[in-house]
């Protein structure tokens, strides 16, 4: 492979990594891959002297920097609300999010019913979360723990494990498949016991 090759998939990587940041669902993510394509690119139009396309990436990059900061130390404005399978914002956000929750959860049921716990977790005003599970002496057998696409930064994790002991629970179990959530739950804390995952609040 000669230099010239090296340097135009330098030029290919970034480009197609810039790309591929805007199919990404997440505002951080979005950000994060772009501004590694964007440096990426940089450096690849420096090396062929394409100085105004560099600077053009320069500014990308800083521009990414500064909005991930601004996210970083901003606090996320978070609410709760008890729900229970039969509400009428339920039935419709399962229907709406069904596939995805297919997706994620591929053998769930989507038969809440017998769920004596369930709440809704809204970012200002909206939205964004599902939570069921079964609930007996401070210890919930989760049967939902579901985020919408745009908010899947750990952070509604993060606040439902700080707000459920307000609201009595003590430890947290999921029996379900990990394949598409063992990420989430190493990163909440969760231990692996068995064929299960529990987390003590």
């Amino acid at each position: 492979m000669n230099t010239n090759t090296i340097i135009e998939a330098i030029g290919y990587l970034g480009s197609a990594l810039v790309l591929v940041s805007f199919l990404m669902a997440s505002v951080v993510k979005l950000r994060v891959v772009n501004t590694i394509g964007s440096v990426i690119f940089t450096t690849y139009a420096f090396i062929i002297h394409s100085y105004p396309t560099a600077i053009m990436n320069v500014c990308l990059v800083l521009i990414n920097i500064y909005y991930l900061v601004k996210m970083s130390n901003t606090k996320v404005d978070y609410s709760i609300v008890r729900v229970n399978s039969k509400d009428a914002l339920v039935g419709y956000l399962l229907r709406y999010y069904s596939a995805d929750i297919q997706n994620c959860f591929p053998e769930n049921l989507m038969d809440f019913s017998e769920s004596n716990i369930g709440y809704v977790v809204c970012h200002n005003g909206k939205p964004v979360s599902l939570f069921f599970g079964k609930e007996k002496d401070g210890t919930v057998d989760i049967e939902l723990d579901y985020s919408i696409p745009e908010y899947r930064d750990f952070s509604i994790g993060k606040y439902l494990v700080e707000k459920f002991p307000e609201e009595g629970i003590k430890k947290l179990i999921y029996r379900g498949p990990d394949k598409n959530h063992k990420t989430y739950l190493m990163k909440m804390g969760y231990k692996k016991n068995g064929n299960y995952y529990v987390k003590n609040l």
